[in-house]
């Protein structure tokens, strides 16, 4: 057998990619393992968000060489980085041997064959046109034991904000067809899931032939789902039919991750962000009044062109406000191709110490705030889907809250199962305590169901 390792860099849709090329190996007769060192084919699957995770990727690419070296393993890059970077990249990093965009995925086994058997270095970097454009799907079978899975339903962006790469690296939007959408989560509700994350770069903005709305509420009427999850939003697509989604199906899990970006309405002009804080708050607040104890959760970028510490302290006092449950915070940084890269100069650089010091006060507002809300659950007992093993004591379980909330606990109760956990104590990262009850327990690949969608959209949806 051969073996594979993949190194995944970046978001839930790079960690979903992974999992699909993981699916195309296994076609092949490769195998995982989980030491590169011990590969025969070393895949990194990368981010372009940030300059950090390339530099990141370069490094644990000089790491992987020497295996290259020893076992003659073969060495490829995937994800934004390779789309962003294309043929620059086998010239810059002379011991690779192929790279392959987001939307070649499909070609991997074609790629890995003609470096095997050409010995060629490959690139396959073209974007798929719409029309012809394929969506990976898991496999049913592959997810077997498994309790929670990704589904894609949408790909690329159409915001071209001023900061981001994502419609360089990932494409124009493309939605994929409901019906697929729903078919693939029956068959994973088939052998098991319990729980699934429809995700794409803005799926708000899904256009599949009914909106995301209907999309989410159709997917937690699949039976066997009993929890609905997705990733990630715009403000602008936060529409009124999303809210009372929320309202009317509890299977549609109460967390919500909304990226704000900054509290200045300035900055978020220059972002090219079409809605100001004002609008913003507006709209969280009907999302809060539809389902009470949501939790949300954002995206800041600190030391945005032009930011003076006035706007960043508008930023300090919207987390206060808004008091989010968590956030990913990042200091700016230039992308290739975007509108802030190739204006930073004109609007105003931020000294780099400047936008890490601003991070670090960020972060520490947010600490405390994840503390308060951690700290609230102790003492009380909530509901938990068991995952499996707790990571950090194997004699433990872990699962996640209906808000996303990491539970390890004292149990007994298998992956799949819904039980009631007595909270004893609480980080702001995650909480702890004893299994009390078990509510409900897994599903054992259930008989098949006809899953019965339209095939065509009434004029009205």
């Amino acid at each position: 057998m051969k073996r594979y390792f993949i190194h995944t860099f970046g978001c839930q849709m790079n960690v979903n990619d992974s999992l699909r090329m993981s699916e195309a190996l296994s076609k092949m007769s490769y195998v995982p393992t989980p030491e590169p060192e011990n590969a025969d084919l070393i895949i990194l699957n990368t981010c372009s968000i940030r300059e950090k995770a390339e530099d990141k990727m370069l490094s644990a690419l000089g790491r992987y060489r020497a295996v290259k070296a020893s076992r003659g393993a073969i060495l490829g890059v995937g994800g934004c980085v390779a789309q962003q970077e294309k043929d620059k990249l086998l010239k810059k990093v002379p011991y690779l041997d192929f790279v392959f965009g987001p939307d070649n995925i499909a070609k991997l086994p074609e790629v890995i064959t003609r470096v095997q058997e050409a010995r060629e270095r490959v690139v396959e970097t073209a974007f798929v046109d719409s029309e012809e454009y394929v969506f990976p799907r898991a496999d049913a079978e592959t997810s077997r034991g498994k309790v929670t899975e990704f589904v894609t339903v949408m790909k690329g962006c159409d915001n071209v904000c001023s900061f981001c790469v994502v419609p360089h690296t990932r494409g124009r939007e493309v939605s994929r067809a409901f019906p697929d959408v729903l078919v693939e989560v029956a068959d994973l509700a088939r052998v098991g899931l319990r729980e699934v994350t429809l995700i794409g770069q803005n799926v708000n903005s899904y256009m599949g032939g009914i909106s995301f709305a209907q999309l989410l509420l159709r997917t937690a009427e699949v039976p066997g789902i009993e929890r609905v999850r997705f990733t990630t939003s715009h403000p602008h697509d936060l529409s009124d039919e999303l809210i009372e989604a929320f309202r009317v199906q509890p299977k549609i899990a109460p967390h919500f991750h909304l990226p704000v970006q900054c509290g200045s309405d300035r900055i978020l002009k220059m972002m090219r962000r079409d809605y100001t804080v004002e609008q913003y708050l507006v709209q969280l607040a009907k999302l809060r009044a539809a389902r009470p104890g949501i939790a949300v959760t954002t995206d800041i970028i600190v030391g945005f062109p032009g930011e003076t510490e006035e706007e960043f302290e508008m930023t300090m006092q919207l987390t206060e406000q808004v008091k989010y449950e968590n956030q990913f915070s990042f200091v700016y940084s230039p992308r290739p191709k975007t509108g802030a890269a190739l204006r930073e100069k004109e609007w105003g650089l931020v000294p780099h110490e400047v936008k890490v010091a601003r991070l670090e006060r960020l972060q520490k507002l947010q600490r405390r705030i994840s503390g308060e809300y951690t700290q609230s659950q102790v003492g009380l007992d909530v509901e938990v889907m068991v995952e499996g093993r707790s990571r950090y004591d194997a004699t433990k379980r872990f699962g996640r809250t209906p808000e996303n909330r990491t539970v390890n606990f004292d149990g007994d109760a298998p992956a799949g199962s819904f039980v009631t956990v007595h909270i004893e104590r609480a980080t702001p990262n995650q909480l702890q305590g004893k299994q009390v009850a078990v509510l409900q327990g897994p599903t054992v690949a259930p008989p098949p169901v006809e899953l019965t969608v339209p095939l065509h959209v009434p004029a009205e949806a």
